[in-house]
């Protein structure tokens, strides 16, 4: 292990940290991965232009995520930090040390008025870095203490591990969880996203939460056009959500905004280069997929979940199954907006 002390007007204040603490480990699942270990000075963040939005306030631990999806739109942020939005978001990962402590602070501040407070929404709170920094009891426990509602959204089956956790929390308050799985396809899920669980292992995580009691959904997310979005596809991986025993599923389409519309696509160009002009023309108009191809993959996928007995997204539980996500035909208000995993 190698660390590095740097406080002042270096990198502390690049990351509005009281210091930075940098650490590389050898052991094989962080080679190459470098953590800046940060005591934040706040860690409830309101969203901008949250009345847009089924959620106003996030807490996330990290920033960076290991688990390398190539259409992350979280990737822009990284450019804020003065860091890389490509291999730099994949192996320069933030750690905010003293959140746990930091957010139970701010929960008991006479200011806070108890809403509910969404997670997963902008990196992955159960990315590979959490099995080190072990952040999340310590979050999880003082939102169930002071009975605060909340949400996780994530790929990482390291949520099983605080599966005890999640139930006390829902005895005492509203709690949803749901589980990011766009395909089934192995082949693709290697290349896309390659540093996650696979597809069935998150679904085995859905079939664990739900036989625990932790009402469990699934986001469909992102359909990929042309490479996860054919009528087989779709069924196969509604069909394994159902299986699973998911409480409803959220399509929702690819979109790439600046930052990962430049990676994926460099990805597309290796992996896919037939589809670089197809994409081209699809994406033409900006970051998302034009209406009817959203309204078509909706439909399809509603029709699917109908017909497997599981329900689509829920309207009358848009805050937990829902809420990491901005409308599909709006931008957000500011590039900076922290809303998903995807």
């Amino acid at each position: 292990m190698r660390w590095e002390h740097l406080s002042g007007d270096g990198p502390a204040a690049l990351f509005e940290a009281d210091a930075v603490t940098t650490r590389t480990f050898d052991t094989p699942e962080f080679r190459g991965v470098t953590f800046h270990e940060v005591r934040a000075r706040s860690i409830l963040n309101r969203v901008p232009g949250a009345s847009r939005m089924p959620f106003d306030w996030t807490v996330n631990p990290y920033r960076g995520c290991t688990h390398a999806c190539v259409y992350c739109f979280a990737r822009a942020t990284h450019s804020y930090l003065d860091l890389d939005t490509g291999v730099g978001f994949d192996s320069q990962i933030v750690v905010k040390t003293n959140a746990p402590q930091l957010l139970r602070r701010e929960l008991a501040s006479p200011r806070w008025r108890g809403e509910h407070v969404a997670m997963g929404t902008n990196v992955d709170c159960y990315q590979r870095a959490e099995g080190r920094y072990q952040l999340m009891p310590g979050i999880l426990t003082a939102l169930r203490d002071t009975a605060n509602p909340f949400s996780i959204l994530t790929k990482g089956t390291l949520i099983l591990r605080d599966l005890d956790l999640l139930r006390s929390a829902a005895a005492v308050t509203e709690v949803g969880v749901a589980v990011s799985v766009g395909f089934t396809d192995e082949e693709l899920w290697r290349t896309v996203e390659p540093g996650t669980p696979a597809p069935e292992r998150r679904l085995e995580a859905v079939r664990t939460l739900t036989g625990a009691g932790i009402g469990t959904g699934v986001l469909m997310a992102p359909v990929i056009p042309f490479l996860s979005d054919s009528p087989a596809q779709l069924r196969a991986t509604v069909r394994a959500i159902a299986a699973a025993g998911a409480s409803s599923v959220t399509p929702l389409a690819l979109h790439l905004r600046p930052g990962a519309r430049e990676w994926f696509m460099a990805w597309l160009a290796r992996h896919h280069p037939h589809l670089v002009r197809p994409y081209e023309a699809l994406y033409a108009d900006g970051p998302y997929a034009p209406k009817w191809y959203q309204r078509r993959i909706t439909g399809q996928v509603h029709e699917l979940a109908a017909e497997y007995g599981i329900g689509p997204s829920r309207a009358d539980a848009p805050r937990r199954l829902q809420a990491h996500h901005p409308p599909p035909q709006e931008e957000p208000d500011s590039a900076g907006v922290q809303l998903t995993l995807l």
